[in-house]
């Protein structure tokens, strides 16, 4: 525990919205008393009860703090996420609060890069698929068909940010040529920019999507955008699964409109669509992304640290609002 905390910090309750790892709930029960959110039947109940006395609200990519819960608890002072997207967290309604709100940006960054090239490269080599055929024994039968090089393709990234700047230099290490779509330009990079997210598509072989999820990037990636990807093309998704039209991504697959697709994440999580399963040329994870034990350790950390922080009165490790 931070020694500069207050000495009463055990009497500070954290409400945890939902499970994160049994590391960070260890962690946070060193210096906090903790309430799980998930272990309550009548959770409208728990949270009548207690409203007084929860402080901290402590959430995931899965949950956050949404305008119902924050209006719930008058006693609220901040919400960490062990996230680095803040889309279930109601931000405005924090803000006109005087909330504060945390993430755990840059500590995942490499993690989720990584899996972006391994999904590009699993769904051109057909690496799930291939392996498969070993394991059936179908190799015995005769050989794998023919896959595609991932080296000097055409990557477009949607979302140049810090993720998506670091997937953009793996792509380059395979000498593809980069292209982006963002908010604004980035002039600091060498990469073309496209102020239409369309045209990168219809200029891309393989388009990486790597924004935040935001009312405005909601199924940002539609019937339009998939159609100029085409019918040669990748769509990888390890950003959120809202940032997709998922109905329009299954019917481009199955009608041959999209070349493949490699997706960590989905529009109603854990529930995919029936007609994914079935496709071999669509690699599908369960929202693993940032799921390495040094990497979720580090994410646990700064939720704690920032947590730790202020109740310390002292300056949030990682701020948002």
């Amino acid at each position: 525990m931070d020694n500069n905390m207050d000495n009463n910090s055990n009497n500070i309750i954290v409400l945890m919205v939902c499970p994160v790892s049994n590391y960070l709930e260890q962690e946070i029960e060193k210096s906090f008393k903790v309430f799980k959110l998930w272990h309550f039947e009548d959770k409208e109940q728990f949270i009548n009860t207690h409203k007084d006395s929860i402080q901290a609200v402590v959430g995931s990519a899965a949950a956050g703090a949404d305008a119902e819960l924050i209006e719930s608890l008058p006693k609220l002072e901040i919400v960490a996420t062990c996230s680095v997207g803040l889309d279930k967290i109601d931000l405005a309604r924090c803000k006109e609060k005087g909330i504060r709100v945390a993430n755990t940006p840059d500590v995942l960054t490499d993690d989720v890069a990584d899996l972006a090239i391994g999904l590009i490269l699993a769904v051109l080599r057909r690496i799930c698929e291939s392996d498969r055929y070993v394991r059936s024994g179908e190799w015995k039968k005769g050989e794998f068909k023919m896959t595609t090089k991932f080296t000097g393709k055409s990557v477009g990234i949607l979302g140049m940010g810090r993720i998506g700047t670091v997937i953009a230099k793996r792509a380059e290490a395979f000498d593809c040529i980069i292209g982006y779509n963002s908010r604004t330009e980035k002039p600091n990079l060498n990469y073309k920019y496209y102020p239409n997210l369309i045209d990168l598509a219809s200029n891309c072989q393989i388009l990486v999507v790597a924004c935040s999820l935001t009312e405005e990037t909601q199924h940002i990636v539609n019937r339009q955008v998939i159609n100029a990807l085409g019918p040669k093309g990748v769509l990888i998704n390890i950003g959120r699964g809202l940032l997709v039209d998922e109905h329009e991504l299954v019917s481009a697959l199955l009608q041959g409109r999209l070349g493949g697709a490699g997706l960590d994440v989905f529009e109603h999580e854990p529930d995919v669509p029936e007609e994914l399963i079935g496709l071999e040329n669509v690699v599908l994870l369960p929202h693993v992304a940032s799921a390495t034990v040094e990497t979720r350790k580090a994410m646990a950390d700064l939720v704690v640290g920032n947590l730790q922080a202020h109740f310390g009165k002292k300056p949030l490790l990682t701020p948002v609002v």
